[in-house]
C-alpha cells in the first residue's frame, strides 16, 4: 500500500469525570449538536454504553475484581458495535467511579476518585488498543471545579437524591480529607502516564461561548468557523432553590419509606424547577 494511503491512527478522548463540574452542560450540548459535528467527531454519550456506564457506577461503589470485570465485558461490547472513526470522544462521570459523599458498605464514606478511576481508566485503555489496535491514541479528559463550590454541588445533589441527614456544614467537615479535584485529577495522570490526560477547569470553560464543550472544542482544535456555526451554550441541571434543599433534607430526617421519600422529593423538585422558570 503507498505510503499516503496508511490510514491515521484512530484518536479516542475519554472525558471520565468528574461529577459536578459542569459534566450535564457538556453532554446535553453534545447530545443536541453532535450531527453538526460529525465531520469532526463523532460523540459517544452516557445512552450510547449504558450497561457499562452503569457498571463503572457499580464498581466505584463496589470495588471488587468481578465487579471490573463485568465493566470491561460490557464495554468490550460496546467497542465492538462502533466504526473506526478517526476522532471518538466519550463521555460519562461514571467512568470515574460515584460520587464522593455516597457510602460503601465496609469502608464507610467516599472521599475521593483514585481508587477507582485508575482501575476503571486501564481498563478503558485496554480495551481501546484491543478493539483499534496498538496505535490507538487513548487520551483521557477531567473536568474539574474549585473546592468550595464543587462540595456545595455535590451536597445539593446528594441531599436530593439519597438520604443524606447532616446539615451542609455536617457534611462539609465530613470531608476533612477530601483532596481538591484538581490534585485528584494530577494524581490519576501519574498512575496512567505515559496516557495524555487533560485537565480543564469549569471556572475557566464554564462561561465561554459554548460552555464546558470548548475544553473538547480546545482539544480537536476545532476552527474559530466551526465553533462560530454552533449556538452559544445553555446551562443545564442548575442547582436547586436553598428551599427546596432544606425540605429535602427535613425529609430525609422524617420519612423511613423509601418510595415515599423519593416520590416527596421528586414533586419538590418539579415544582422548584417550574417556579423558577
Amino acid at each position: 500500500m503507498p505510503i499516503d494511503h496508511i490510514p491515521a491512527p484512530v484518536r479516542v478522548i475519554v472525558h471520565a469525570g468528574f461529577h459536578k463540574t459542569g459534566t450535564s452542560s457538556l453532554q446535553g450540548y453534545l447530545r443536541q449538536h453532535r450531527g453538526q459535528l460529525a465531520d469532526h467527531v463523532k460523540i459517544y454519550l452516557k445512552h450510547d454504553f449504558l450497561a457499562a456506564g452503569n457498571l463503572g457506577r457499580i464498581y466505584g461503589l463496589k470495588p471488587y475484581p468481578w465487579r471490573r470485570r463485568q465493566f470491561r465485558a460490557a464495554f468490550r461490547r460496546f467497542l465492538a458495535d462502533i466504526p473506526d472513526d478517526p476522532v471518538i470522544f466519550l463521555s460519562w462521570e461514571g467512568f470515574s467511579g460515584v460520587m464522593p459523599g455516597h457510602s460503601r458498605w465496609l469502608t464507610g464514606k467516599i472521599e475521593n476518585y483514585a481508587r477507582t478511576a485508575v482501575p476503571l481508566a486501564r481498563t478503558i485503555t485496554s480495551e481501546l488498543r484491543r478493539r483499534f489496535g496498538d496505535g490507538v491514541s487513548v487520551e483521557f479528559l477531567y473536568t474539574v471545579r474549585d473546592t468550595d463550590a464543587w462540595i456545595r454541588s455535590v451536597y445539593g445533589h446528594l441531599v436530593r437524591s439519597i438520604r443524606v441527614e447532616d446539615d451542609f456544614d455536617g457534611f462539609r467537615r465530613s470531608f476533612a480529607k477530601l483532596p481538591d479535584l484538581h490534585a485528584e485529577a494530577a494524581a490519576i495522570a501519574r498512575a496512567l502516564a505515559p496516557v495524555p490526560v487533560h485537565i480543564a477547569r469549569l471556572e475557566d470553560v464554564g462561561k465561554t461561548r459554548h460552555g464546558p464543550t470548548t475544553a473538547l472544542f480546545d482539544l480537536i482544535d476545532l476552527s474559530p468557523e466551526a465553533r462560530a456555526e454552533l449556538p452559544k451554550a445553555e446551562h443545564k441541571n442548575v442547582a436547586l432553590s436553598s428551599d427546596a434543599e432544606a425540605m429535602f433534607l427535613r425529609l430525609n430526617r422524617e420519612i423511613d419509606n423509601a418510595a415515599e421519600l423519593k416520590r416527596r422529593k421528586e414533586k419538590i423538585a418539579v415544582a422548584d424547577r417550574q417556579a423558577r422558570r
